[in-house]
């Protein structure tokens, strides 16, 4: 604990980032590149759904980090709010952008998915709602911190809105089992263990992780670059106030 606080400053984040990333871009390229490989040339074709059940190798990944990242943002919500953590509202607009795309790529995927299978693109069905939602408050996120200009005061009132949306995360997830869906109910997280085949499986857990490190690189990156872009704002408002007290006492700049 003591050793994620001490993390938690910005400086040593920075640090820490620059030696990890190398590493977890390229642990994250081999996963891929491998899972990819399984999904596509090993995996067999499903009995029933033929070749399109390869959509499900993003598909499924796309969803899971589309929740997770939102689960995250929740998480750098409190930190905002409860202990006021430098990091964590940085840590909260960096996931948002990274949360939209794969919750875009999920209802992409999804709707290609659905044609061969249901007849359609797309229905009003819970767990695709629910996932449409996700997205709309994802942007509507993303709106809010370009809307205030005050960080402090975008990051109290994005974490608040962060945690009310963050109801519709356990709605996502139980929707198949709360609501008579189209949608399948879920195959590899639930009790019992998975109902997926090994020669299926192994590659969706290749991807899956493969993707979160890709994620969190791309996260971490976006943090980087956030804290950078904080560094210049407040070095500008210094020089701002430093040559207008100049300007104020008549010396040259």
């Amino acid at each position: 604990m003591a050793s994620l606080i001490d993390l938690a400053n910005p400086t040593r984040f920075m640090r820490f980032s620059a030696v990890l990333l190398p590493w977890l871009a390229a642990t994250a390229t081999l996963l891929i590149v491998a899972g990819l490989y399984l999904a596509w040339f090993e995996a067999p074709a499903d009995y029933q759904q033929g070749e399109t059940i390869r959509i499900m190798f993003i598909h499924v990944p796309a969803a899971w980090l589309a929740m997770m990242f939102y689960s995250m943002m929740a998480l750098s919500a409190l930190g905002t709010l409860v202990w006021r953590h430098p990091l964590a509202d940085v840590a909260q607009k960096a996931a948002a952008p990274i949360g939209a795309c794969f919750a875009l790529i999920c209802l992409v995927t999804g709707a290609l998915w659905g044609k061969p299978m249901w007849g359609t693109y797309w229905v009003w069905d819970a767990r695709l709602t629910s996932m449409l939602v996700l997205l709309l408050i994802y942007l509507g996120l993303i709106a809010l911190w370009r809307v205030l200009d005050d960080p402090s005061r975008a990051a109290r009132a994005v974490a608040i809105l962060t945690l009310v949306g963050f109801v519709n995360v356990p709605i996502i997830k139980f929707s198949v089992d709360w609501w008579n869906t189209l949608h399948q109910p879920a195959s590899v997280l639930r009790m019992g263990g998975p109902t997926i085949h090994p020669s299926m499986l192994w590659p969706l857990l290749i991807l899956a992780i493969g993707f979160t490190l890709m994620a969190l690189s791309l996260h971490m990156v976006a943090m980087r670059a956030e804290i950078m872009r904080r560094r210049v704002r407040t070095l500008t408002i210094l020089e701002a106030e430093r040559l207008d007290r100049l300007a104020a006492q008549g010396a040259p700049a």
